[in-house]
C-alpha cells in the first residue's frame, strides 16, 4: 500500500499555506524529528482518499535549489481541482509560477496545468472531463 510522499520545503508556514490554500489539503499533523534536525508535516485531502503528503524542513540544509527542468529526477506531483480557471486565477494573483498554461489532453478531454508551489516543484492541477 502507497503510504505518502514527502518534498523538502525551505520554509514549512509558506508550504502548508499554499497546500492548503491553492489545493485544499488539510494539516494532519506537525512534529519535530531531533534525530535530524528537522521538521515534519503530513497534509491530506478533506476525504483521506488519497496518500498523505509529508513536508519535510530540515533546519541543516543551507542551500535548496532545484535543478533545471531537463535534469530533475523527480517529476512532479498531481492533485485534482474542481475548477481550473478560479484555481489558476487565485494562484497567478498570488504569484504562483505557471509553468504551463491550462490544456486540454485530448484522449480524455481532462483541463490540466502545471504550476510551482513556493520551493519549485512541480505540480501537475488536473480538472477532470
Amino acid at each position: 500500500m502507497f503510504v505518502h510522499t514527502s518534498i523538502r520545503t525551505s520554509n514549512m508556514e509558506r508550504s502548508i499555506d499554499f497546500y492548503t490554500k491553492f489545493l485544499g489539503l488539510r494539516l494532519v499533523s506537525r512534529r519535530e524529528i531531533p534525530q535530524n534536525n528537522a521538521e515534519i508535516a503530513f497534509l491530506r485531502d478533506p476525504e483521506a482518499k488519497g496518500a498523505l503528503l509529508e513536508l519535510t524542513f530540515y533546519r541543516n540544509q543551507k542551500k535548496f535549489l532545484q535543478p533545471d527542468y531537463e535534469d530533475r529526477v523527480f517529476d512532479h506531483l498531481a492533485f485534482e481541482v474542481k475548477d481550473m480557471t478560479k484555481t489558476i486565477t487565485e494562484m497567478r494573483k498570488a504569484n504562483v509560477t505557471i509553468t504551463d498554461e491550462p490544456f486540454r489532453l485530448a484522449s480524455s478531454g481532462s483541463l490540466i496545468a502545471f504550476v510551482e508551489d513556493p520551493d519549485g516543484t512541480l505540480i501537475e492541477l488536473i480538472q477532470r472531463a
